[in-house]
């Protein structure tokens, strides 16, 4: 059973499919036609916004490499008298108090902030520099293309210098369809699982679908506020539903919990198997902490679970991953 996994990766990789230099993956499943054919799914105009806040209130609070954003101000309504302030006390100051003396003559004053944040602590995608093994990332690259300055191979910004991430949304909603507003924990949700939701649901999984699945693990963290307890023991697919994404040319998958898969290893010592699958042998951008609560809502309601999708990474150069806020279009 351990050995499994690696004839699965044999199987699945696409590696030199779209040539030597892709650092694109499956998203190059998503084509114009593609495109084109999602943006009818937007019939009644009703927007879906499926990211968390960006707050210091989220989930990350299990492990010491990721906190929730810090939100900071630089300036703010209490600074409304500083060109005042700086022009009496003639500290003859750089040319910052300059500026702010000469842009605050008049009337007009502003308000200023930034944010410090792990770009994977909220709703995010996983790029193809995220995750490696025996040395080697997604097209057959160095690990050690990843260095301090940035991902030199496989960086997040070639998904937005592309254009982002766009296409035919499908919600299985694993969760629904077996009766219960959660999965339990541990539940390793497999391939057969999967065709039994789409079959109840009518909607068929379509080459380039970005897909979504809803295990309703998000209502953990928001009945109990517990970052730790949330992400551990947290349901999601098993590692063998990579095939299954393979065979039907799925181009990203994205889920309402912590890692997309289940977060207990089924296989001892196989930690993240399914990310090591799916983002180092098939090139596949993993989305993870995405609220689907009112889009799953929406769609049990219509029986509609295809829509319009559309979640762009930042342009953040070097980058193996960026927060990202989906909307959904039905």
């Amino acid at each position: 059973m351990t050995d499994d996994w690696r004839q699965v990766a044999d199987r699945v990789r696409n590696w030199g499919r779209w040539g030597a230099d892709d650092q694109l993956g499956t998203l190059n499943y998503i084509t114009q036609e593609k495109i084109s054919s999602a943006a009818r799914l937007a019939r009644r105009g009703v927007r879906f916004n499926l990211s968390i806040p960006v707050d210091a209130y989220g989930p990350q609070s299990a492990h010491g490499y990721r906190r929730n954003p810090v939100h900071m101000m630089t300036l703010d309504g209490g600074d409304a008298d500083m060109s005042r302030a700086l022009e009496t006390q003639k500290t003859g100051g750089g040319a910052q108090e300059a500026e702010i003396i000469e842009l605050w003559k008049g009337p007009m004053r502003y308000t200023d902030d930034f944010i410090v944040m792990p770009l994977q602590s909220g709703t995010q995608w996983d790029g193809l520099a995220h995750v490696y093994y025996d040395d080697r990332l997604y097209n057959d690259h160095p690990a050690a293309s990843v260095t301090s300055a940035g991902a030199m191979r496989n960086g997040i910004e070639h998904v937005g210098a592309s254009g982002g991430v766009m296409g035919r949304g499908v919600l299985l909603d694993v969760a629904r369809h077996c009766g219960v507003r959660r999965l339990e924990p541990d539940v390793a949700i497999g391939p057969n699982l999967l065709d039994e939701v789409a079959d109840s649901q009518g909607v068929a999984i379509e080459e380039g679908d970005i897909l979504l699945i809803r295990t309703g693990w998000w209502t953990h963290f928001l009945d109990h506020r517990d970052g730790a307890t949330w992400q551990k023991a947290a349901p999601g697919v098993s590692w063998k539903v990579a095939e299954w994404l393979h065979e039907r040319r799925v181009a990203a998958i994205a889920a309402d919990n912590i890692a997309v898969e289940r977060r207990t290893p089924e296989i001892d010592n196989h930690v993240l198997l399914f990310h090591m699958l799916t983002i180092r042998d098939m090139g596949m951008t993993l989305g993870e902490i995405w609220d689907l609560e009112a889009l799953a809502q929406d769609c049990a309601g219509d029986g509609v679970y295809e829509f319009f999708l559309s979640a762009t990474p930042l342009l953040v150069t070097g980058a193996v991953g960026s927060p990202v806020t989906p909307v959904a279009i039905k």
